[in-house]
Formats: structure tokens, C-alpha cells, sequence
């Protein structure tokens, strides 16, 4: 039996029907890390470290804090001098790796144990939701007919042109955010 061609519709969509194909294209502004290079970073610092000659005798340490959703990393001197030093050490690894210099948080060096220093050092992930509104308002201003939505720690962008987002993809690009943004989930 052989059926009319209105019944193979249900079947096989004719792609030339616009209510078929997707009327709008997006994609999702973030801010990842990648927690096995970081985690790599740190065991080429911790190497480089056990190497300098600088280093030798003293108490001198990099370590990698797993907290429940804090991730952070401890640098441990005995004086300014080389604090200043494992930073650099951490920071050319960290670039190594292709991880942001943006995303390391250094926080103030206080005292520790047998006047060593300690510094921690948070790593940012995720948009804020103040940055995330700072980033739509930027947009906005662009008079691109985009749409913006805040869902999480993410920032989803959407248009019926691909150019327009292409435009904003260049300017976001262009803002002097203090945050490490990647661009993911095209559609």
C-alpha cells in the first residue's frame, strides 16, 4: 500500500518549513577552570620548586586544598622575597598551562608557623550575579538585537542573527572584566 504524500509528513518533516528548523541561535558566556591543570600547575610548581636553588633548606611549599566546593591553593614562604618568588613560579605555570592569571585570587599573606608566611590563593570560577548583570548591561548598550538571561553562574546570549552574536562574542572580549569568560554552547 502505498500512502499519499501528506501522510509521510508526520514521518519525514519537509526541512523547508520554517516552524521545523530553530529560530533563534545562542551560546553561554562562562567562567571554567579546568581543575586537572590546575592540579598539573601545581605539581610543576611543586617540581620547579624542589629544583631552585634559591629554595634549597627552607620551608618553602605549594599545596592544593580540595574543600567541599572551595578549591585553593597554599603557598607557604619564609619571607616576602620568596613569597614574590612562588607566585612567579605559580603564575608562569599557571600561563603554561593555559589557565587565566585572572582566575587566581591571591589573598593577603598573613603569619604562620615559625615566621613563615601563608598566603591562599582562591581560584574563581563562575560568573557573579552583579558581574553577570554588569556584562547584560554592557551588552545592552551595544543596541545588537540580542537577549540576555542570567541563569546561575552563566550568562546565555541569544539572536535570530549569528552575526549579532558574532559582535558580541568581539566585545566581551574587548571589556576589562577581571574574570578569566569562555564562550560554550553554541546553537
Amino acid at each position: 500500500m502505498i500512502l499519499p504524500a501528506n501522510d509521510y509528513a508526520p514521518f519525514y518533516p519537509n526541512p523547508r518549513n520554517s516552524h521545523f528548523m530553530a529560530q533563534d541561535f545562542s551560546f553561554d558566556i562562562v567562567s571554567r577552570l579546568d581543575l586537572q591543570e590546575v592540579d598539573n600547575a601545581v605539581n610543576q610548581a611543586k617540581k620547579e620548586l624542589l629544583t631552585r636553588f634559591d629554595f634549597k633548606g627552607s620551608k618553602s611549599s605549594i599545596e592544593l586544598i580540595r574543600e567541599k566546593e572551595l578549591v585553593k591553593i597554599r603557598l607557604i614562604a619564609d619571607d616576602e622575597m620568596k613569597l614574590r618568588n612562588l607566585q612567579d613560579i605559580l603564575k608562569t605555570r599557571a600561563a603554561g598551562r593555559k589557565i587565566s592569571i585572572k582566575a587566581l585570587d591571591f589573598r593577603t599573606p598573613e603569619k604562620a608557623f615559625d615566621d613563615c608566611l601563608r598566603q591562599d590563593v582562591h581560584l574563581q570560577q563562575g560568573i557573579a550575579h552583579e558581574k553577570a548583570k554588569e556584562i547584560a548591561r554592557n551588552i545592552k548598550d551595544q543596541k545588537l538585537k540580542v537577549q540576555t538571561s542570567i541563569q546561575g553562574d552563566q550568562l546565555r546570549v541569544s539572536s535570530k542573527s549569528k552575526d549579532d552574536l558574532q559582535a558580541v562574542i568581539r566585545f566581551v572580549q574587548t571589556l576589562p572584566l577581571d574574570i578569566p569568560v569562555q564562550f560554550v554552547n553554541f546553537r
